[in-house]
């Protein structure tokens, strides 16, 4: 096990008589964008939720950076931030104020004042950013929710449905923000249903149906291999 890269290894998650997870396995690396994508109730968002410790595996291996989960959890949570589709936020405060109290949170990963004023210039929310949370459009609290993910300096960024919400000047200056910060470093795991974006942001992606993993490799590769002009019609064809 690399120490600069996530690993995941047959992977198991039951619920009940429900087997959510089959036994996946995949991994990637810092500076690399991967994408983990299928259709709805597929597994992918179980196993995002694994990989961000909110859930416990039944079985298989996950390794972060060297660590073990979920023996290892407490050191893992210390080094990702994770977005879900549906995240909120505190919508009685400013932007600004919300981007203050997770800045503050996260202080022992840089400095507060320079968090606070890079989560306003991503967030791109300009003079908004003093309004109240509550008073925001869908896609403004994205923009929001996504700056303070990457504020908090993760080693590990997650995103579920990263600009769910956005319009397509929005959606396209998100997309070039995660490519900037993946080119920094940061390994990056995300997961979408816009097969354009996958196709743009992600150096490989596996694809995921009814817990399984039934497709891997980089665009072109599946591209090729299925005799596709995107993603979407590689898409069709394995879940199919």
């Amino acid at each position: 096990m690399k120490e600069n890269s996530v690993s995941v290894n047959n992977l198991r998650k039951i619920y009940g008589k429900l087997e959510a997870v089959s036994g996946i396995s995949f991994s990637f690396d810092k500076g690399e964008v991967f994408g983990l994508i299928g259709p709805n109730g597929s597994g992918k968002t179980t196993t995002l939720r694994i990989l961000s410790t909110l859930l416990q595996k039944t079985s298989g291996d996950v390794e972060i950076f060297g660590l073990s989960l979920p023996k290892d959890g407490s050191m893992v949570r210390e080094l990702i931030s994770y977005i879900p589709e549906d995240a909120g936020v505190y919508r009685n405060l400013s932007g600004r104020e919300y981007l203050e109290f997770i800045s503050d949170f996260y202080s022992m990963r840089g400095t507060p004042k320079t968090m606070v004023e890079r989560g306003a210039e991503l967030s791109n929310l300009k003079e908004r950013i003093d309004d109240k949370v509550d008073t925001y459009s869908k896609g403004m609290i994205r923009r929001l929710l996504i700056a303070r993910a990457i504020v908090t300096n993760p080693q590990l960024l997650i995103l579920d449905e990263p600009t769910s919400g956005l319009d397509v000047i929005n959606a396209k200056e998100v997309r070039e923000v995660i490519k900037s910060v993946s080119s920094q470093g940061v390994a990056v795991l995300i997961s979408s249903h816009n097969m354009l974006e996958v196709e743009f942001l992600c150096k490989r992606i596996s694809l995921i149906n009814k817990g399984k993993i039934v497709e891997s490799g980089t665009p072109r590769e599946l591209k090729e291999k299925h005799k596709a002009e995107n993603i979407e019609d590689v898409f069709m064809e394995v879940v199919r």
